[in-house]
């Protein structure tokens, strides 16, 4: 079994800067990390390897420092490594992103699986994963809690809602996005370590993956992000005090002055 895993490396969580100027996140010089998502996918990728063989190789579009990410998936279990970089992707939004990593996975020659976290830490949008089925044109399944089942020609998925969860029958290839609830990550061992240590990472820049110049970086991005703030400061709420049914009554008599 063919299997692709799409990761991103995003910044430590307590060391985010943006850039007044690109309203942009700051990424270099700043200590990164796999996105916490992506890691559940990491572990699901090996797990499926180990159940019904095959290979798994993880790909991730960034900037020259993403490569510790991939040797970290390759000290995880994953057997090859593609780092997608280009100054031409700089401003990409997920549309853009999407593409990209598609191009580059149809490059590879496409995959039975596709695995990547439900979504970034860093941009909460959840668009990057179901945008890759759209521009590969094949199934896709988002929050992914179980692969009750999987042959070389379709699977069976537990995936989560609002309301609980919905067993999804789908024939592959097909890409998934997965919650934390579908497995526990494993600690990297150490012939995992020493392997990722020499490993040696694939590169293609925009031309190597035959990406259409206006589909990438902010030529090819339809969203623009303007601008980035924090909000003010609100002002001391007023405190109602008395019994309940006295607070209840100050309270509707409040919201009444409120709606016009």
């Amino acid at each position: 079994m063919n299997i692709i895993v799409c990761i991103k490396q995003v910044p430590n969580t307590t060391d985010v800067r943006i850039d007044p100027v690109t309203n942009t996140l700051i990424r270099e010089g700043v200590e990164s990390v796999i996105n916490p998502f992506d890691a559940y996918a990491i572990e699901e990728a090996v797990r499926l390897k180990e159940r019904a063989g095959g290979k798994v190789t993880v790909i991730t579009m960034g900037p020259p420092q993403a490569e510790a990410a991939l040797k970290e998936a390759i000290g995880l279990g994953c057997d090859e490594a593609v780092l997608v970089s280009d100054r031409k992707f700089a401003g990409s939004d997920t549309w853009a992103t999407s593409y990209t990593l598609a191009c580059a996975i149809d490059k590879l020659g496409g995959a039975d699986v596709i695995l990547c976290g439900k979504q970034a830490s860093d941009g909460d949008t959840a668009q990057v994963g179901p945008g890759i089925s759209t521009h590969l044109d094949i199934p896709q399944v988002t929050y992914v809690k179980k692969i009750a089942e999987i042959s070389d020609k379709a699977a069976k998925v537990e995936r989560m809602t609002e309301e609980g969860s919905d067993i999804v029958e789908t024939p592959l290839p097909c890409l998934f996005t997965v919650v934390k609830e579908i497995n526990t990550p494993r600690m990297p061992s150490l012939k995992g370590m020493m392997r990722a240590k020499s490993a040696k990472i694939t590169r293609w820049t925009a031309d190597d993956i035959e990406a259409d110049p206006a589909a990438i970086g902010l030529e090819g991005s339809p969203t623009r992000v303007v601008k980035i703030f924090s909000p003010e400061p609100r002002k001391g709420g007023e405190m109602i005090t008395g019994s309940a049914e006295e607070v209840a009554k100050e309270l509707v008599e409040l919201l009444k002055g409120e709606v016009v």
